[in-house]
């Protein structure tokens, strides 16, 4: 009688594990609109312009998912977050995924009840300094004054390269990113610390003249950054994961948001016809139709556009593409297979 009492809890268990996994979807089908927190303004990210328009990679990763799933690129409420805001916000069900330059860490995966779906975006933590200070590098910043915003993984980065290189720097810590850039460029603090592409966004952003502002070349952090879901909603977790796995993929199989409608008529490349749906069902592994990927892609184009559009060399942000290139080009990012 024990192995059949055994498979009965093992069943009881597997349903209410299956009913709870689909809750956010269910809420986000009903609603026909996904709510993604992104952030309070980081142009290159999610910022909005003057007619309340959304743009950057964050937000592009959030019409990706819901072209996926709902057909349409503009079902999505954005929803701006603080730093100190964005978890509480996921946790409580105000929004359905977190698509806002946020660090994955052990911290935050294993103890908050919520769950990191992919790499959107590898970056790192660095320093910006006013160009005439002559600083150039940042072990010549002892004793210096640094502008840093509260609730990040950079003020715990900032504490420790500081004793470790005992350099004794004075973290000045805001609240909301928008106070610390600005407090940086009144002369308020010395130095300006954060991950080097909100830096380049800052710059570019903010200042009279952004050849005025140094960022030195230290890297003091790893921060890869990503969306993140509520724990244990493993459906809606596989849904943002694949998608922008996707767009990775589709970046490495040369399909473009230009290209996606003709390679999925005419090419007889096998991989294609996986990806685009054609030959191939890979949505209904996600409870999705077949041309979800291809939606997405013909929404916002792949990585490599996304990335180019939003923050590469020829934005303002003007980043290159460095180990967010495909792994075949000697960068960090490599799909998962989409089989």
């Amino acid at each position: 009688m024990k192995p059949i009492r055994l498979s009965i809890l093992a069943l009881a268990l597997a349903g209410i594990t299956s009913a709870h996994a689909g809750k956010t979807l269910d809420t986000i089908k009903q609603r026909d609109q996904i709510a993604v927190g992104v952030s309070t303004g980081v142009p290159g990210f999610s910022a909005a312009d003057s007619q309340g328009r959304w743009t950057g990679l964050d937000v592009d990763i959030g019409k990706a998912v819901a072209a996926a799933l709902l057909g349409d690129a503009n079902k999505v409420k954005w929803v701006p977050l603080a730093s100190q805001q964005r978890f509480t916000a996921l946790q409580s069900g105000e929004v359905d995924v977190l698509s806002r330059n946020t660090t994955v860490t052990l911290t935050r995966d294993a103890s908050m009840g919520l769950a990191f779906t992919a790499i959107a975006f590898y970056d790192g933590q660095g320093f910006m300094v006013p160009a005439k200070s002559k600083v150039k590098s940042a072990k010549q910043l002892k004793g210096a004054t640094v502008c840093v915003q509260s609730g990040t993984t950079s003020e715990k980065n900032l504490a420790d390269f500081s004793r470790i290189n005992k350099l004794n720097l004075k973290p000045v810590v805001f609240d909301k990113f928008d106070a610390a850039n600005a407090a940086y460029f009144a002369g308020r603090c010395q130095v300006y610390t954060t991950d080097t592409s909100g830096l380049a966004s800052v710059r570019a952003k903010d200042a009279k003249d952004p050849k005025e502002h140094l960022i030195l070349p230290e890297l003091i952090s790893k921060e890869p950054l990503g969306p993140l879901v509520r724990r244990g909603d493993d459906e809606w977790l596989a849904i943002v994961r694949w998608v922008v796995n996707g767009l990775i993929e589709a970046e490495e199989n040369g399909i473009t948001q230009a290209n996606v409608d003709q390679l999925k008529a005419d090419s007889t490349d096998p991989v294609v016809g996986r990806l685009l749906g054609k030959t191939e069902d890979t949505g209904k592994l996600l409870g999705l139709d077949r041309d979800w990927l291809a939606r997405a892609i013909k929404a916002v184009g792949n990585y490599g556009e996304i990335y180019e559009r939003n923050v590469g060399e020829k934005t303002p942000v003007g980043l290159a593409r460095g180990k967010n290139r495909l792994w075949t080009d000697g960068g960090l990012h490599y799909a998962l297979p989409l089989r």
